[in-house]
C-alpha cells in the first residue's frame, strides 16, 4: 500500500455525520491528507461545538440535511459522485435511545438504507465503509475482547439498532452492492475520547464543563470498563482500512468485511479510573465524587475489543497510551477555555499523532 498521504490526495470523499465529533477530526484529518471531502449532516448539535469552532465548513463541501431524508442523500451523491463514502451520522448515544427508541433507530438503520440505496444509484462509489460501535456485540460481560465474528446483539435501543445496521451493511454487500464491484466493510471502535466533544450525557465533556465551572463532577457508573483511546486512533484505521481495501486486486475475501479498532488491553479501564485522570491533568479547581444510580437503565459493565485483525492485517496497532491521550485531550479543552487558537492545536496534535511511531 502506498501511504495515507499519497493515497487520500485529490481523492472525492463524502463522509456523513461530518459535524459531529468525531466527523469534524475526520474532516480535519483528511484534508492534512489532501482530500476533497464532501460532507452531509445534520447542522451540529451543541454549542460550542468542533465544527463550527474551527471553521472546517471553509475547507470542504458542507450540505446541511437527514440522512432519513432519502432524495436528499440521493441528490449529494448524484451531484457529487464520491468515489469513497464513510457512514458515520448516527444517533450515538446510549441513555438517550432508551427516551428516543424510534429516532434511534430510525436514524441508525434506515438512515443507512438510505445511504445504500443512493449508492447503488452513484457508479462513482468504488467503496462505502460503515461505521458502526462495539456495542453492537451481544454483550456477556466476559473479560475477554469481543472478535469480528462474535454474535451481534444490544439490550438496549442504540446497542440493538447498532446491531441492526451491521445487518443491513451485510444484506447491501450480498444482495446488492458487491454485484457492481463496490466494496462494503464495517468498523467497530470503542469509547473515544479528545477535544471537541460536547455531547451531552458523556463522560469527557460531562466533566471537562465541571471542571471548567469550578464544580464536583459526578459520574454514575464508576466501575464500568471500558476501551478507551484518542479519538484520532480509530479514524486513522478507519483510514488505512479504506487504503488497504482498494489497493487490493479484486474484492476483499469474507474475512475483511467486518473490523474491529480499539486499544491495548491495558488500556480498557473503569470510568472512575479515567475521571481521575482528567482531573489530575486539568489541576485546580477539578473535583470529582462516584454517584452510581441504582435505578438507571441497562448499560454494559464491561466490554473490550480484539483488534487482532486490524493488527495482523492493517499493520495498525493503537500509538497514544490512555494517559497520552487524557493528556492530549485535557491539552484540548484547556487551550479552549484560554481562548487559543483551537485549529492551530488540533493540526498540532494530527501532526504529533500521524508520526508517532508508537511502540
Amino acid at each position: 500500500m502506498v501511504t495515507n498521504q499519497q493515497f487520500f490526495k485529490g481523492k472525492k470523499i463524502l463522509i456523513t455525520g461530518h459535524t459531529g465529533f468525531k466527523g469534524s477530526w475526520l474532516c480535519c484529518l483528511l484534508k492534512h491528507y489532501g482530500a476533497e471531502v464532501i460532507g452531509f449532516s445534520l447542522a451540529p448539535l451543541t454549542q460550542p461545538n468542533m465544527f463550527t469552532l474551527l471553521n472546517i465548513n471553509a475547507n470542504i463541501e458542507s450540505i446541511i440535511g437527514d440522512i432519513r431524508d432519502f432524495d436528499i442523500i440521493k441528490r449529494v451523491l448524484i451531484d457529487h459522485q464520491p468515489e469513497i463514502v464513510i457512514h458515520m451520522a448516527a444517533q450515538a448515544l446510549v441513555r438517550h435511545s432508551y427516551d428516543h427508541p424510534v429516532e434511534t433507530y430510525s436514524t441508525n438503520v434506515m438512515g443507512l438504507i438510505n445511504v445504500f440505496e443512493a449508492i447503488r444509484l452513484t457508479e462513482s462509489v468504488k467503496c462505502v465503509l460503515n461505521v458502526t460501535s462495539d456495542k453492537c456485540y451481544q454483550n456477556r460481560e466476559w473479560h475477554w475482547g469481543y472478535r469480528e465474528s462474535d454474535s451481534l446483539g444490544g439490550l438496549d435501543p442504540y446497542s440493538s439498532s447498532k446491531a441492526c445496521s451491521e445487518l443491513v451493511t451485510s444484506c447491501y454487500r450480498n444482495s446488492y452492492l458487491s454485484q457492481s464491484g463496490v466494496i462494503v466493510a464495517s468498523a467497530r471502535a470503542g469509547n473515544v475520547i479528545g477535544g471537541g466533544d460536547w455531547s451531552e450525557d458523556r463522560l469527557v465533556p460531562d466533566l471537562v464543563q465541571a471542571f471548567s465551572l469550578q464544580q464536583i463532577a459526578s459520574i454514575r457508573n464508576p466501575s464500568a470498563i471500558r476501551p478507551w483511546q484518542h479519538v484520532l486512533e480509530p479514524l486513522s484505521g478507519y483510514l488505512e482500512l479504506i487504503n488497504y481495501l482498494l489497493s487490493r486486486d479484486g474484492n476483499p475475501d469474507e474475512t475483511s468485511y467486518a473490523w474491529n479498532f480499539g486499544p491495548a488491553e491495558t488500556d480498557a479501564k473503569t470510568v472512575e479510573w479515567v475521571a481521575q485522570q482528567l482531573a489530575k491533568n486539568w489541576g485546580d479547581g477539578a473535583y470529582v465524587k462516584s454517584e452510581p444510580q441504582i435505578n438507571a437503565p441497562h448499560e454494559a459493565h464491561f466490554l473490550k475489543l480484539d483488534t487482532s485483525k486490524s493488527r495482523s492485517i492493517l499493520n495498525w496497532q493503537s500509538k497514544w497510551e490512555i494517559e497520552l491521550a487524557i493528556e492530549k485531550t485535557i491539552e484540548w479543552y484547556s487551550g479552549f477555555y484560554q481562548g487559543k487558537n483551537m485549529a492551530s492545536i488540533t493540526q498540532t496534535q494530527i501532526h504529533e499523532y500521524l508520526n508517532d511511531k508508537g511502540d
